[in-house]
């Protein structure tokens, strides 16, 4: 004679258990993908929400990589006497800029997960990845929308005989998007971890950036650096952001150093990051409600 189920739960098929006790390299799809509306509402709260209540709106996301570029150009280039070589120095900075601009954005925007959405993730239950996953994919939409006038500008100097082409690389465009992606989510889910405890990463960050830009090559091309500066070389040749950097410029305006170990490198770099940023987010996750 069999037993008949006692309790509701004995008469169910779970969907999931929420438990503390998972590994700590987790990335569930399939639970990533049945919470696909809430991260399409939080990637529309991030686009939408910035600049919600500014006069100029969107156009935000085209003024700063301008006006920064026009800066650069005019300290670097004319004032500084930096050279691009054959490459019109306004558009050699936008390209740098726009690809750095994603990268900034997507670590800025996920260091402060925990500290930014405690009180959304001590009342609700959702797979706490979703919420720096979001803002990765609302920044790939800004990085679109710059994109689009870096092609504008790269048009018009084309048109106007500038020597300046793509090259064969150009077909590991997305394979560079998703190293820029990754370095940045995956930095932004460190810090975020550690700011729980520890507050004055927040203040050190923004410091940091800045540095860690100058230490890209964003503002000048690393042969620069080789020929003149060459005992400081190499700070930038193992930093794998300034290889992506690099590797953006000379896949489209055929400029630049470029070498496949450099690239396996920097895409090495950045899943290691990844994965790394996301144990330690998970680990986290577990108790962060307990100090924020």
């Amino acid at each position: 004679m069999s037993k008949k189920p006692s309790t509701v739960a004995e008469q169910q098929d779970w969907l999931y258990e929420i438990s503390p006790h998972k590994p700590l390299l987790d990335f569930n799809f399939k639970e990533i993908w049945r919470y696909r509306d809430l991260l399409i509402l939080f990637v529309k709260r991030d686009i939408v929400t910035v600049y919600k209540q500014t006069i100029l709106g969107p156009l935000w996301f085209l003024i700063q990589p301008l006006f920064t570029s026009v800066i650069f150009t005019l300290i670097f280039n004319n004032v500084a006497n930096v050279s691009t070589g054959t490459v019109p120095n306004f558009l050699f900075n936008l390209a740098g800029i726009s690809a750095w601009g994603y990268f900034k954005e997507c670590l800025t925007g996920s260091s402060g997960t925990f500290t930014k959405n405690a009180n959304i993730f001590g009342k609700v239950y959702f797979p706490r990845v979703i919420m720096p996953m979001s803002i990765t994919i609302s920044n790939l939409v800004k990085f679109g929308i710059q994109l689009s006038i870096f092609v504008g500008f790269y048009v018009f100097y084309v048109s106007s005989g500038a020597s300046v082409s793509p090259n064969s690389n150009l077909l590991l465009f997305p394979v560079y998007v998703l190293m820029m992606a990754l370095s940045g989510l995956g930095l932004g889910m460190i810090i975020s971890a550690f700011t729980t405890k520890y507050r004055d990463l927040t203040k050190l960050l923004n410091f940091a950036v800045q540095l860690l830009m100058y230490l890209s090559a964003v503002p000048f091309p690393m042969s620069k650096v080789k020929n003149d500066l060459p005992e400081y070389y190499w700070a930038f040749k193992y930093n794998p952001l300034a290889q992506i950097i690099e590797g953006f410029r000379y896949m489209t305006m055929d400029v630049g150093l470029f070498s496949w170990l450099s690239f396996f490198y920097a895409l090495g770099f950045s899943i290691v990051v990844f994965l790394v940023g996301l144990v330690i987010f998970n680990r986290t996750e577990k108790s962060f409600i307990d100090t924020v």
